[in-house]
């Protein structure tokens, strides 16, 4: 099957690396076309447009960061092109900005898919992301093949939207755990208690979560560069959710505090670091 891969970001490049290990047919376009070199120079075929990468393939994977870019990319596509096509959304989106993609597509023809992902740079280039589909059922038994390239379970949710949410849902936890985590480690720290005492009796109670010991050597040594997960992206989903459970009546006090820190975070110039640097953001009060 001929893939197509359209945003070349982080996650975009680490799974177009995978792709092309896996000895995959694959055709990538960026807004930023030099983005695409090393991937052209392994092999890859660089398409000059969206439109024309849809052209040469059998599916679409969409990795772009928000459903503005996604518009962006698919408006201007004919529906001569879009007829028939699949595309996957694997991006962190709303569920009604997916309805909205998928109504969009399916007035030219096309067919749609949501398939966000969880995981970061290793798993993207490993082949090891938690995929949730949605969409009708024969749209993901058709792309299977292609999903268990990128995860060895991809997980079919129920209907357009609903895929959306439990990733929305997923990344509330990471910006939860993250924020506690940094709080209580900021507070031990303050008292001046031996980290590995804290985190010995961290790790053996109910509490512990295996990000703690991802984000720990970041958060001590005050070091965030080379994010796997950039704090902006964060910050927009985390604004997500609160759009979503605010539409839903949902109390979201706790969440609200998280999303000023991660604004802080993004004021003190920390976008595009890890988002561990929400560390910082509790330091600097």
């Amino acid at each position: 099957m001929k893939i197509g891969l359209i945003g070349i970001g982080l996650m975009g490049q680490a799974l177009a690396d995978h792709l092309l290990d896996e000895n995959q047919s694959l055709t990538v376009f960026n807004r930023t076309a030099e983005k695409c070199q090393s991937l052209a120079a392994r092999g890859a075929i660089v398409a000059e447009s969206a439109q024309s990468l849809i052209e040469q393939t059998d599916i679409c994977l969409l990795f772009l960061s928000d459903a503005e870019a996604i518009s962006e990319v698919l408006d201007p596509i004919s529906p001569d092109t879009l007829k028939d096509s699949l595309i996957i959304q694997m991006g962190t989106i709303s569920p009604e900005q997916s309805r909205e993609i998928s109504s969009k597509i399916e007035f030219k023809s096309g067919r749609y898919l949501e398939c966000p992902v969880l995981g970061s740079l290793p798993e993207a280039g490993s082949g090891n992301l938690i995929l949730m589909a949605a969409g009708e059922r024969k749209e993901f038994d058709y792309a299977l093949s292609v999903l268990r390239l990128i995860g060895d379970e991809p997980k079919y949710i129920g209907s357009v939207g609903q895929a959306a949410t439990v990733k929305l849902a997923m990344n509330q936890l990471i910006a939860g755990l993250t924020a506690t985590f940094a709080l209580s480690l900021a507070l031990v720290e303050k008292e001046a208690i031996a980290t590995e005492d804290f985190m010995d009796i961290v790790r053996k109670s109910a509490l512990y979560a295996p990000t703690f010991d991802k984000k720990l050597t970041r958060m001590l040594e005050r070091d965030y560069t080379n994010p796997n997960f950039p704090t902006k992206h964060l910050a927009k989903d985390t604004r997500l959710f609160l759009t979503v459970a605010d539409s839903l009546n949902l109390d979201t006090s706790a969440l609200e505090g998280i999303e000023k820190l991660l604004g802080k975070a993004e004021d003190m110039g920390l976008s595009d670091t890890d988002y561990s640097a929400i560390m910082a953001t509790i330091l600097a009060k």
